[in-house]
Formats: structure tokens, sequence, C-alpha cells
């Protein structure tokens, strides 16, 4: 991984990263965001990314889905330029997104969220009933509407959705916000599962058991820049320097 910050270690792999940015800048209607931010995560990787609020996680996040439009800089997937393209392509490419509130449809069941997905992603090995296989829940509430469901069980299909998809990189942003601790647990379960299986993951998150339970990376974000970028351990190991950035 590469980093903004003399103080970080040198990235744990060597081959050509699942997803990168390099000097990526954004933001909003003509006011920057992110000024010049650098990460990269291999095959199989679990990069967490951390901050306080407001310091850019979640418009990285949207810029690297093509949901806004880079100013500057760089966005690699598996090797490809796709700064500025548009989600569409993005996803195909493999890159699956469960965006911060779930953004589940009221009206439409749990079985139809699941068949919309299915037809719009790419061919795979994750389907319908390996999908409830993993998160079996959702097979019990398959007739219900996405506003019947308790938070967890909106978690559970957005996740789910995404899967659908197919992506060789999963973007999850803040996935354990106002969950329960035991819905949290099977977050932490779910992720453990698709990276044994070689799938990538950048998570967002304020919850810093559930992050540091599934990373192998850590990048900690301030002002929209990379201030950290170190492995889980080094992270562990440096408790007053994750303090002092965190405001923990």
């Amino acid at each position: 991984m590469t980093s903004q910050s003399p103080q970080s270690s040198p990235p744990p792999h060597s081959h050509t990263p699942v997803l990168s940015t390099h000097g990526l800048v954004s933001g909003y209607a003509g006011s920057r965001v992110l000024h010049g931010v650098d990460i990269a995560i291999p095959e199989g990787g679990v990069l967490a990314l951390l901050g306080r609020n407001g310091v850019g996680k979640t418009t990285l996040v949207s810029t690297i889905m093509g949901l806004i439009r880079p100013m500057a800089g760089s966005v690699m997937i598996a090797g490809q330029e796709v700064a500025g393209a548009r989600p569409d392509r993005i996803a195909r490419l493999g890159v699956g997104l469960v965006p911060q509130g779930r953004r589940v449809f009221a009206p439409l069941t749990v079985a139809e969220h699941l068949e919309i997905a299915d037809r719009s992603g790419r061919s795979g090995s994750w389907t319908q009933d390996r999908v409830i296989e993993l998160l079996p829940r959702l097979g019990e509430r398959l007739r219900n509407r996405g506003d019947q469901l308790s938070g967890g069980e909106q978690q559970m299909l957005a996740i789910a959705r995404s899967l659908l998809t197919n992506p060789t990189i999963l973007l999850l942003d803040e996935p354990s916000d106002g969950l329960a601790p035991s819905i949290v647990n099977q977050v932490a379960d779910v992720i453990h599962e698709v990276c044994g299986h070689g799938m990538s993951v950048l998570i967002v998150e304020q919850n810093l058991r559930l992050a540091l339970s599934v990373a192998d990376h850590v990048v900690v974000m301030q002002k929209g820049t990379v201030q950290w970028d170190v492995p889980v351990e080094e992270f562990r190991r440096n408790r007053l320097r994750a303090e002092e950035l965190l405001g923990i």
C-alpha cells in the first residue's frame, strides 16, 4: 500500500492491487474534500478506513464507485483506470458497494431485491442459494418487504445484494451503524467468509472493534488526507498515536 506519511510501513503485498488510488482529489460543487489520497488493496486484503466524522471517508468510497467525479488523480481497478467512469462500468469491473444507510427499497420483498441484484450482476459463484446459506435469516424473510425488516436484516440484505453482483472487491460504508452487537458479529463473520474466498474488502467503520477484527491493514484519514497507513498489528501496538488521530 502507498501512503502520504513518512511514518508509514511498506506495503505487505508486492503484486498489483485489486484497487488503488493515487493523488485522488475529489469533493462537491467545487469544494475539495479529498486532497491527494493514496490507498491500495491487494487480492483478499481487508483495508479498514478510519477517521473522525467529516474527514472524507464516504467521499472516498463514493469517488471510487463513480458516484462522485474526481477533480484529479487516479482510481485503478484490476489495473484499469476508472477515475471519472460511470458507476455501472465500475460495477462491471467487479466493485460492489454496501452503502451507508443500507438503502433498501421499502416496497420490494427480500426475494425481489435478490432477483434484481442477481439479474444485473456478473456471473460467478455467488448465487441466491449461496447467499441465503451464508445469511439464513434472509431465507426466512423472502416474502417480507424492505420496510418490514429490522435494521440488522436490512443490512444483511444490502450485503446480499452486493454479493450477488459477484464483486472482486466489496466496499462497506459504516456497516455496523445502528446495529446490535450480535448483528455486528454477523457482519464480521460475513467479511471473514468472503475474504476466505479471495474477495478484497474496503471497510469504512466507526466501530473500532469490528474494524480491527477483520482488517489486515489500516488507513487513518484527517482533513481529506491519509495520515497513517500501517498493518493492523502496528496500529494495535501504537495505541497513543491511534487515540491521537481518532480522538478516542
